[in-house]
């Protein structure tokens, strides 16, 4: 059996359901028939277990929500983030003198980010593309085989399935067999360390501020939830973070509390624990012909800034503005210029992200007394400097650079 399609677009998960939303949802002036391929079913990933994490929502990337139909389903899991502070500290849990911080002062657009968990933003997110006549889902079922053109691309799947499209869009993670299949390869490094991922419930109010403590084994975040929650994520060694994962429930709890600290009272772990190992890679290219790369199959980056999802939305936001101008005019969606022009618009921008937090991971975690002392110092600098400190907010906001439409909350 033979089915064809404009596009292709293959995994189901957050990067994915964006895509086909920005590609073909009901809230896109012309839209695009899709169809969105996963060997799992993408229902399985709105449950906390699934995932465990949560997402630092920019505000460029909750317009793009508000576009597509989102927003509304998700507002009222969303906490804002009214307040960051940062810390350079030697010991987990000791003494953490604030050495940079953003306040309303400094966001007078309002939030830079607001904080949910990934399983909201799951089911949102598929609900919303379930509603959509012109979005298909083709789940259950292994890709067997790829072709990349000449001509159409296509797929076949385990059950015999071949379907066709313009345009393949891989959004099926840092593994992605599509990348692999089209011979696209990495560029970058595993890191000896692993995120580890749980929430919490405490006796006090966070007051939406956000944390991030750098320590010599990883930065350590406490971000805001709504009601007295908050996600942790934070780094370890992989040898460190894998003898945690294996603690019973309540010694692994205690281990999270000493680094969690007391300022906001009794602490108690609300959920289980994930973790993740981290590393930063770039592919060599994001596109090939019938091609395009989004989300982690086109980049994987340490997560000390929360920027991973919101550099795949950012991506998602350009392929879409890239093909739909070609469909205006009539264009083929899936030709070398589309594609060289999402290329030329992405790469810089993410190759630039990785080497900065690829280098504020290695110059928090270098614990030579000089080092730490200059950047201190540098901290304490920013933080006396109006004109830096915005620039900061503009970048933490998602609103530098050349934003797509639906990033500045247009539609397309």
């Amino acid at each position: 059996m033979t089915k064809s399609n404009d596009i292709i677009v293959i995994g189901a998960a957050l990067n994915g359901l964006a895509a086909a939303l920005a590609l073909a949802g009901n809230h896109v002036k012309r839209p695009l028939d899709v169809v969105v391929v996963d060997v799992k079913d993408p229902r399985a990933f709105s449950t906390n277990a699934f995932d465990g994490r949560a997402s630092a929502i920019t505000a460029a990337a909750r317009r793009m929500f508000e576009s597509l139909g989102i927003w509304n389903q998700v507002s009222q899991h969303a906490q804002p983030m009214g307040e960051i502070i940062v810390t350079d500290s030697a010991i987990p849990g000791g003494a953490r003198p604030v050495l940079l911080q953003f306040g309303a002062e400094d966001m007078k657009g309002g939030p830079s980010s607001h904080m949910i968990e990934n399983r909201f933003l799951y089911g949102a997110m598929l609900a919303e593309a379930e509603k959509s006549p012109h979005i298909r889902f083709c789940v259950g079922q292994a890709v067997q085989h790829y072709h990349f053109g000449p001509g159409l691309a296509a797929v076949t799947l385990a059950d015999g399935t071949t379907l066709r499209a313009s345009l393949i869009v891989a959004a099926d993670g840092r593994n992605s067999p599509a990348r692999e299949a089209a011979g696209i390869k990495l560029i970058g490094w595993p890191y000896d360390q692993m995120g580890l991922v749980a929430t919490v419930e405490h006796e006090l109010a966070h007051n939406g501020r956000a944390e991030e403590h750098f320590t010599p084994s990883g930065p350590f975040a406490i971000l805001p939830l709504p009601g007295n929650r908050s996600s942790l994520v934070w780094s370890e060694c992989t040898e460190a973070a894998q003898r945690m994962l294996a603690l019973p429930m309540d010694e692994f709890e205690q281990e999270l509390k000493l680094r969690f600290g007391s300022h906001l009272g009794e602490v108690k772990l609300i959920s289980g624990r994930h973790g993740y190992p981290l590393a930063m890679y770039l592919a060599e290219t994001f596109t090939a012909p019938r091609l395009a790369l989004v989300g982690d199959a086109a980049h994987v980056l340490h997560p000390l800034a929360g920027l991973g999802f919101n550099l795949g939305l950012r991506d998602v936001a350009a392929l879409a503005d890239c093909i739909h101008d070609a469909a205006a005019l009539g264009l083929d969606i899936g030709s070398e210029a589309v594609l060289d022009r999402y290329t030329q618009w992405r790469r810089f921008d993410t190759v630039a992200t990785g080497a900065m937090m690829d280098g504020m991971n290695r110059l928090f975690a270098n614990t030579n007394p000089v080092l730490t002392l200059l950047r201190r110092a540098g901290l304490l600098a920013v933080n006396r400097m109006g004109g830096l400190k915005s620039m900061f907010v503009s970048e933490a906001a998602g609103a530098s650079g050349n934003l797509p439409r639906l990033l500045r909350g247009e539609k397309v």
